[in-house]
């Protein structure tokens, strides 16, 4: 019998505009990481990514989010993107055709600890526990997959006294019309939904 070997398809990927000019959102056809991975520093990515650990090596790059089959690449204000765009479709192109490690073990259990960590040094009442998980609940059924589609990730990260921080990610990161996006679309939906929220607040990285 002869012998058969398999055929791996082809790595295509295509970018996206974001909301957010100074990043842009890299798409491909392979799943990447089943998560969310927001490097915005060099340490962390060195640490975790070796991936996001390389694409720090090009000068032009900020930070890297890294979520399911995209990455969204946010660029140094003094860089174009239509002067890079092309070299780095490839340079993403040619690291997952070789099949290189995306993220390394662990990271993912590092994040948790990390979070709850930070959870623990936030106190609720029963009541506001009940209206956190409420909150929690309305972001990731309303919000999560508007700003995925936008290159970037929101976050829940407290609730104190009718004012709601959340952690913004990726493209959403530092984007001039997140402001208004807080504002104007999450703020507006919780008050409506839930009297108790005041106000919604953005936490800076």
């Amino acid at each position: 019998m002869e012998a058969t070997t398999a055929t791996k398809s082809p790595v295509l990927i295509y970018t996206e505009q974001t909301p957010n000019p100074e990043s842009l959102k890299f798409v491909t056809n392979k799943m990447l990481y089943a998560g969310t991975a927001d490097f915005r520093t060099r340490e962390l990515a060195l640490e975790y990514s070796p991936l996001a650990s390389a694409l720090f090596e090009l000068p032009y790059v900020k930070s890297v989010y890294i979520s399911n089959n995209f990455i969204t690449l946010t660029k140094e204000l003094n860089y174009e993107w239509e002067d890079m765009m092309i070299r780095t479709k490839e340079f993403i192109k040619n690291y997952v055709a070789e099949e290189k490690p995306i993220i390394r073990e662990g990271f993912a259990e590092a994040m948790t600890a990390i979070e709850e960590k930070q959870r623990a040094e936030i106190s609720y009442s029963d009541d506001d526990g009940e209206l956190v998980q409420r909150i929690k609940e309305l972001i990731d059924t309303y919000v999560k997959p508007a700003v995925e589609m936008d290159g970037g990730n929101i976050e829940f990260k407290s609730y104190n006294d009718g004012i709601v921080t959340l952690i913004m990610q990726g493209a959403c990161s530092g984007c001039p019309s997140s402001t208004v996006t807080l504002k104007s679309g999450i703020e507006a939906m919780l008050k409506r939904m839930m009297p108790q929220v005041k106000e919604v607040v953005q936490e800076m990285a």
